[in-house]
């Protein structure tokens, strides 16, 4: 099945970055920032499969070169906070070629964002590690008639006016579900099943535990055959996923046999109990004693659930479904929780990991700054992205809660433990209602058998 990940970032001065640095490593280009002089150089970089530069219809010709487009809005902003511009990432579905990921890229940029106003950077990587994926970078500021840049925003009345809608919190979720539409419509046109879904499974209304997104990083290792914690995480979770499924599969099997019943002339628990065994040809001791040890245990199930005829162990089995139910639902509510707890301390780590790096890296002189990058570009860059990670997550505080995510986490697992105690004690409830459901069909076979014998003897007799 197709994954879906779409990722919005800004790319901010005020937050260390440069839009010419961004646009340059996105497409493997050395491009030289007239803002602070500084050349970046991304040349071997590799897995770099198609760029391509889109403009609306009132912009300059000349920003089809990526170093004039990403220079210009470098002037255009003054200050050292500015906002550069929005960054987009977003995997794109293995089960279509290159050729056709090109084209539903193109597609979905010109009809999203260049033909609102938009330049788009178009950048697709794929090192055909199964994880092909597209960056797009957007400008920040409209384009004037004549193809310069407007103003971000008006003042009305002493209030600031956006000039244009780009920032508003609803347009994340348009351009989300925008990509699933376009991504979706390909596939269709191209008889693939398969189709992509932004929405969580909760939403969707789906039984099922969420995996999570691996990342590049982690993507690679496990492709090369190296086990990651998300990796591990994900295999827990399909785990997960597939026992409660069977979980449910046998209880609404055993609810709909049970339903097929005529409760007066069902079996009682007793001939239920009796008919466990007939039928088998118990040969060897050890066949003897497994069948008093299965006896012993639905006997057991039954006193202490104080099942005395077909009646009550349907109502037992209803119980039991409504038991998966909740089980199945605090399962999911754990692990969604832990998944997150276990990001906030993934990044955590992250941060304390690089921060020298990346302090030494911002009190160094600009013309210095360039080398040093490249020099050490993953440990920057993955601080980068767990400081922005926690400027989301954090909602304007400061201080992170490492002590209380931890202890959470530590109480969810323990609550986790006890839930897939309750699952396997449910699950042995299941196996009993199954021995007892054999034994009823057991004992109905030789009823009907018996019927069938006597059928034939009084014609015999007729005769």
């Amino acid at each position: 099945m197709p994954i879906y990940h779409l990722n919005i970032k800004i790319i901010s001065r005020g937050k260390g970055k440069s839009a010419v640095a961004a646009a340059a490593y996105r497409a493997g280009e050395t491009i030289t920032n007239e803002y602070d002089e500084i050349t970046h150089d991304y040349t071997r970089k590799s897995g770099i499969v198609h760029t391509e530069i889109m403009l609306p219809e009132n912009a300059p010709p000349e920003y089809q070169n990526r170093a004039v487009l990403w220079n210009a809005v470098e002037k255009s902003e003054r200050y050292k906070t500015a906002q550069l511009s929005r960054g987009i990432e977003f995997s794109l579905p293995v089960e279509l070629s290159r050729e056709q990921n090109i084209s539903l890229v193109s597609g979905f940029v010109k009809d999203t964002f260049a033909d609102v106003g938009m330049c788009a950077d178009i950048c697709i990587h794929d090192k055909n590690d199964g994880n092909p994926h597209a960056h797009i970078m957007l400008t920040m500021r409209p384009l004037n008639d004549d193809g310069s840049w407007g103003a971000k925003s008006h003042t009305v009345n002493g209030r600031k006016i956006p000039a244009v809608d780009w920032n508003e919190q609803t347009k994340a979720e348009k351009w989300r579900k925008a990509w699933e539409d376009a991504a979706n419509a390909v596939l269709e046109q191209n008889g693939i099943d398969a189709r992509i879904d932004r929405r969580s499974y909760e939403r969707q209304g789906i039984d099922k535990i969420q995996t999570t997104h691996m990342g590049v990083a982690a993507t690679q290792m496990e492709h090369r055959g190296i086990v990651t914690d998300a990796g591990n995480r994900n295999r827990e979770i399909e785990v997960s996923n597939s026992q409660l499924r069977q979980l449910k599969a046998r209880i609404n099997k055993l609810k709909n046999w049970l339903y097929s019943q005529l409760l007066d002339h069902a079996p009682t628990m007793m001939d239920m109990m009796n008919g466990i065994t007939a039928g088998k040809q118990l040969q060897t001791r050890w066949q003897r004693i497994a069948d008093v040890k299965t006896k012993a245990k639905v006997l057991m199930f039954i006193q202490n659930n104080n099942i005395a005829d077909m009646g009550q162990l349907t109502d037992k089995i209803e119980q039991m479904y409504k038991q998966q139910y909740d089980v199945s639902k605090k399962i999911k509510a754990a692990e969604r929780r832990l998944d997150v707890l276990d990001e906030h301390l993934a990044q955590y780590e992250i941060i304390k990991k690089h921060k020298a790096v990346y302090q030494k890296y911002q009190q160094l002189d600009p013309k210095k700054k360039n080398t040093f990058y490249d020099k050490h570009r993953e440990e920057i860059r993955l601080y980068e992205d767990a400081k922005s990670y926690f400027d989301k997550v954090m909602n304007g505080r400061t201080s992170l809660p490492i002590k209380a995510w931890t202890e959470e986490q530590l109480k969810l697992i323990a609550e986790k433990f006890a839930l897939c105690e309750e699952y396997y004690r449910l699950k042995d409830d299941v196996r009993n209602v199954d021995v007892l459901r054999r034994g009823a069909e057991s004992v109905m076979r030789e009823e009907t058998a018996k019927i069938s014998q006597e059928k034939t003897k009084m014609k015999g007799k007729d005769l």
